[in-house]
């Protein structure tokens, strides 16, 4: 026979309301692919395994909850973690190749938020560039003599050609992978050594053994 003490150390410990906030937010994500702003609060609730009436005891309606699952996604701890499980020893292309397939799955993902909610796409700002700037330099620290610019440019190149390639509107029309795509940030466009007129004079005036390609 289950004594009260047993059934209540097997009782799951409640949420905090912040806990329920978090939880309610994330079962809202998937319905707002599939339905954007038409989702229903029956269909939160049921997703979140709450009834109907929890919701508006910790939202005050349903924008705020759609709000809040929206920021959830774009909230860069979970990618920077995944960034972060990189290995800093791995060959510096193909590294560059699982940066960009990890950029290009996070700009995807919002790109197909922002679409069933019917507003125009945009990179998401992180206010601590710093964060990934430094994670950027631990990846890349072992061929830092290797680099002609610092990890904070290579950083803004991955972010660019990421954000242009996963465009909906771009990527159907011209396909380029993760590793055509590392191999531009990592070589470039050119075949031989960089020409005079081509040459930047910020560029200009660094060293020769700075001024190798990015990847040799």
């Amino acid at each position: 026979m289950t004594t009260t003490s047993e059934a209540r150390r097997g009782r799951a410990k409640p949420m905090s309301v912040d806990e329920r906030r978090e939880a309610i937010a994330r079962a809202t994500l998937p319905l707002l692919m599939a339905h954007g702003r038409d989702v229903t609060t029956r269909q939160i609730a049921e997703a979140a395994g709450v009834a109907e009436g929890t919701l508006f005891r910790v939202y005050e309606s349903k924008d705020a909850i759609v709000d809040a699952a929206v920021a959830a996604y774009l909230e860069p701890g979970p990618f920077r973690a995944e960034l972060r499980r990189i290995d800093p020893a791995l060959p510096l292309e193909l590294k560059v190749r699982m940066i960009i397939d990890r950029f290009h799955d996070r700009f995807t993902g919002i790109f197909g938020v922002f679409a069933a909610l019917g507003t125009h796409p945009r990179p998401p700002v992180d206010v601590n560039v710093d964060a990934i700037v430094a994670i950027f330099s631990e990846l890349l620290e072992p061929e830092l003599e290797r680099l002609r610019v610092p990890p904070a440019t290579v950083f803004a190149f991955v972010r660019v050609v990421a954000f242009a390639s996963a465009l909906p509107h771009f990527s159907s029309t011209i396909s380029l992978d993760s590793a055509e795509l590392a191999s531009l940030v990592c070589r470039g466009i050119a075949n031989d050594p960089p020409h005079p007129a081509d040459t930047s004079s910020a560029l200009a005036d660094r060293p020769t053994t700075e001024r190798s390609e990015l990847c040799s």
